[in-house]
């Protein structure tokens, strides 16, 4: 018996592939995340040898050699646990960068959509005076000028980013104005600003948070170029950043002391990617 191929079959088939498609992404993502943040999350708790403690009789040993797994650096440190150690540091920056960006982005974007005039003439002048700014050359600006610290690199990360946290709550915020509940708790006697902060932002967070999230990856990707250039967070930190940089003369004879630490880089980045790209779709 021929079944006919209606357009609510086709309907339901798409809709089964792109669930399966984004149930892939949220699992991929969730584990190459995990797998990153877990041993990094409990790098104090681990058994592995200090991060500066040097032992120049094992310079540079291969992976799973002297029982150091990723092997050990130019001056015979344990690789895995300055991985690990240096993740707390790039992870923290990156995780305390987006949540400033956020709450910047958010609160000023909002404000920019729902009340216009001249807060939205503000907000978007500032917006397209940093976004014409060549990004990396105005972080090591920053950095040249208050030094690189740890909340200096988080600020100036947080002021990189917040733009587009502010661009797509504002759109946001456009298109939820116009909604009848608006008008509702406006003629319930609500003040603008009160209207804003009570119901307009709550139903925007979710969506504006997905960017966020998405951000994390792009927040520790900044944070390791800074580090790689020399403006990063200074020793006695050793973020990934750094990390590559040390071992990038020996990159021809020790491949794993640049390999290693930018797999966990790419992985952290692909991980997150492939989480938010999932939760969006599924919003």
């Amino acid at each position: 018996m021929i079944t006919a191929v209606t357009p609510a079959r086709l309907k339901r088939a798409a809709a089964t592939r792109r669930r399966r498609s984004r149930r892939l992404k949220l699992v991929a993502g969730t584990v190459c995340t995990a797998v990153v943040v877990l041993p990094v999350a409990l790098a104090n708790l681990l058994p592995l040898p200090g991060p500066n403690l040097q032992d120049l009789g094992q310079r540079r040993l291969p992976p799973l050699t002297g029982g150091h797994l990723f092997g050990t650096d130019q001056l015979g440190r344990d690789l895995l646990a300055r991985v690990l150690h240096g993740g707390q540091v790039s992870l923290l920056i990156g995780v305390l960068a987006v949540l400033v960006s956020g709450v910047v982005g958010i609160l000023a974007g909002s404000a920019a959509g729902y009340f216009g005039g001249w807060v939205d003439a503000i907000v978007s002048r500032l917006l397209e005076a940093q976004l014409s700014l060549p990004l990396l050359m105005m972080l090591l600006l920053v950095v040249a000028l208050f030094g690189a610290s740890v909340p200096v690199i988080t600020v100036v990360i947080a002021l990189a980013q917040w733009p587009e946290v502010a661009r797509i709550s504002r759109s946001l915020v456009l298109v939820e104005r116009e909604k009848p509940y608006v008008d509702a708790a406006r003629m319930l006697g609500l003040r603008r600003a009160g209207v804003l902060a009570v119901h307009v932002i709550p139903n925007i967070i979710r969506r504006a948070g997905l960017v966020v999230l998405l951000l994390l990856a792009q927040a520790v990707l900044l944070e390791s170029a800074l580090s790689y250039l020399g403006a990063g967070p200074q020793r006695p930190f050793a973020t990934w950043g750094r990390i590559i940089s040390d071992g990038q003369d020996y990159i021809t004879t020790s491949w794993w002391l640049v390999t290693l630490p930018g797999l966990v880089i790419v992985l952290m980045v692909v991980g997150v990617n492939l989480v938010g790209d999932a939760l969006y779709e599924r919003r």
